[in-house]
């Protein structure tokens, strides 16, 4: 899990998202969502996330960033 992850410091950063021992599986998952592909399959996600970066880098902080929040106001 989450093999990927430290690829994306800078992106989540610009989502104002702290990554944390507590919260990575929940953001694990959230990536996921956003680029359909199943959970735990690391190899495929980190491709596909690599590929929406590369083609449209804010689109994809902005949906990581609303993911998150949208998350975030559940547990609330």
């Amino acid at each position: 899990m989450t093999c990927y992850f430290r690829h994306l410091q800078e992106i989540f950063r610009k989502a104002g998202v702290a990554v944390t021992k507590e919260n990575k599986q929940e953001l694990d998952k959230i990536i996921h969502k956003i680029v359909a592909t199943k959970y735990k399959d690391c190899p495929a996600t980190g491709k596909e996330v690599k590929k929406r970066i590369a083609e449209d880098e804010e689109s994809f902080v902005s949906a990581l960033r609303a993911e998150w929040e949208r998350a975030n106001v559940k547990k609330s």
